[in-house]
């Protein structure tokens, strides 16, 4: 059996890198040839749980047709989100969560999607299905990670099986969920620390809607403000990405994991889309108050791909 890479999306979160860890195991034990990359170094909060949990990082690649032939997918479907060569090889797995588009291959696959808050739930699922004990450490790993997606399951995309996975895990894990995802999410919000184009690409993913090409990213904090008083610079490095890469819309969500509640910064057009999608008016900095709006995928995408399409 030839060797497969597994990986997450680029520009990768918890649940990307994580996720790729813990089917990479998966298959492993089910006889697969398998490794664990990444398409991006991992953020703050993401190195956080790898030393929380002793486990290394994945290494990062660029492309995936020097070293194998076919691939394994994971919490992402979308081309634009993936390798750089994608076209250029074989999908033989996807597990994912999010909506399915612009994908197909020539070949069946084993496809496997649900409409839960992270795809470690789903891989939790599979874990069991195929009678494959979770070992402490890929519980860890799973548990931060639908900790990370869910915002500790506060997020609208949590579900009852996000939940009892949770609890699952962390007594696999031997944690306190709620200690430590506190812990773990604040990890991931010193922005201060970080550039105005890592700010910018941190969490960020490409769409296709009505024809344009829409990029959103996602920044996650304890205080607004600290993104915020950064808005104009932000807004540069977004432009100037924007132009570099030809995305008509680039979209920033400051968000408070605290209480929940963003703030949008828009560049590019069409702005009116972006006022209609979120039943509001953008200020003169191109800004939009969100309240209540944490998950990128039920509440940001869906409402403006419906505006676009």
């Amino acid at each position: 059996m030839a060797k497969e890479l597994v990986f997450g999306h680029q520009s990768p979160d918890t649940d990307a890198i994580c996720a790729a860890i813990e089917y990479a195991y998966l298959q492993e034990k089910l006889g697969y040839d398998v490794e664990a990359v990444a398409l991006g170094e991992p953020n703050e909060e993401t190195k956080f749980v790898l030393n929380q949990f002793n486990q290394k990082a994945p290494r990062v690649i660029k492309e995936a047709k020097p070293e194998v032939d076919s691939v394994m997918l994971v919490d992402h479907n979308e081309p634009q989100q993936s390798v750089s060569d994608i076209d250029k090889l074989n999908v033989t797995h996807v597990v994912d969560h999010h909506r399915i588009a612009n994908f197909n291959t020539e070949k069946p696959l084993f496809y496997r999607a649900e409409p839960v808050g992270c795809v470690s739930t789903v891989l939790f699922e599979m874990f069991n299905e195929k009678s494959v004990e979770i070992p402490q450490k890929i519980a860890g790993l799973m548990l931060s990670a639908i900790i990370s997606d869910t915002l500790l399951l506060k997020s609208p995309t949590t579900t009852e099986v996000d939940k009892n996975a949770v609890k699952e895990l962390a007594k696999i894990a031997n944690v306190d969920y709620e200690d430590y995802g506190i812990k773990m999410l604040k990890a991931g919000t010193n922005v201060d620390a970080r550039s105005d184009e890592d700010l910018i690409d941190g969490d960020a993913k490409s769409f296709t809607m009505g024809g344009k090409s829409i990029r959103i990213d996602q920044i996650n904090t304890v205080d607004l403000n600290d993104v915020l008083k950064r808005k104009d610079n932000l807004k540069k490095a977004m432009k100037s990405e924007a132009e570099s890469e030809g995305y008509d819309l680039f979209l920033v969500i400051a968000t408070n994991v605290l209480d929940s509640n963003s703030e949008l910064i828009v560049v590019g057009e069409p702005k009116d889309a972006v006022e209609k999608a979120f039943n509001g008016k953008l200020s003169e900095e191109d800004t939009i108050a969100l309240p209540g709006v944490v998950s990128r995928k039920k509440q940001v995408v869906p409402p403006l791909t419906d505006i676009l399409d």
